[in-house]
């Protein structure tokens, strides 16, 4: 990092106030510097994928954890706000807000400012079956250079939100296509039971193939 101020006289043998101030102020600045580039991740293009190893002792530390008290209930909450016109606001934990939206980009060259419900579902899934395929793969001793998955799936929309065509037919998707590519040092039969086993154990996965209780009902009313 290059120096703020020249070299200043000393001050009965010590160091002037100024200068040191100075080199306080470089020392900050080069901590700051150090920890945006040590927690900013760098940008991955699409199609590459590489997978960074993780941590075994990590894994089996939350393995272990879950294993400790097999009745443990952990609620995870969401927050949303909607934002107008067909944009919300989703606040989880102390991360920053998630964007979803509905509303489509105007003019053919319009791209969308973040995904919409149905898409983020889908992402949702391809990152809770990449983890656990991730996971069991290094539980497992199977190293992977590379995952991708991609995850598709049809919906009608001339129904959506019950505002259009209300014919007989399913609401939302029918079925999820779902495709993993990954380089790894294991046959294709392996890799195959490696996914069956990670989608078996996926909550996601799990959650969109069983019967799921919804409970949704409006708030009691703010008291005067």
């Amino acid at each position: 990092m290059a120096d703020f101020v020249a070299d200043e006289p000393m001050l009965n043998g010590r160091k002037s106030p100024r200068r040191k101030y100075f080199r306080h102020l470089r020392i900050l600045l080069a901590t700051i510097s150090f920890l945006e580039n040590s927690m900013a991740p760098p940008p991955v293009k699409p199609g590459l994928g590489a997978a960074t190893p993780i941590d075994k002792r990590e894994l089996q530390t939350v393995i272990d954890q879950s294993k400790a008290d097999p009745t443990a209930v952990r609620t995870l909450r969401c927050h949303t706000v909607a934002q107008g016109r067909l944009s919300q606001l989703n606040y989880i934990r102390d991360l920053p807000p998630q964007p979803v939206t509905e509303h489509a980009p105007e003019g053919p060259l319009g791209e969308a400012a973040a995904p919409n419900a149905s898409e983020a579902l889908l992402a949702a899934l391809g990152s809770c079956l990449s983890i656990g395929i991730h996971a069991n793969a290094l539980a497992q001793g199977i190293r992977i250079r590379s995952l991708e998955l991609d995850i598709e799936a049809d919906i009608h929309m001339t129904s959506v939100w019950g505002g259009g065509d209300r014919q007989p037919r399913t609401i939302g998707f029918e079925s999820i296509r779902v495709s993993v590519r990954m380089d790894a040092d294991a046959s294709r039969k392996a890799l195959a039971a490696l996914v069956r086993h990670t989608v078996l154990w996926s909550a996601v996965a799990n959650t969109l193939h069983n019967p799921v209780h919804l409970d949704i009902a409006l708030a009691p009313a703010a008291a005067a």
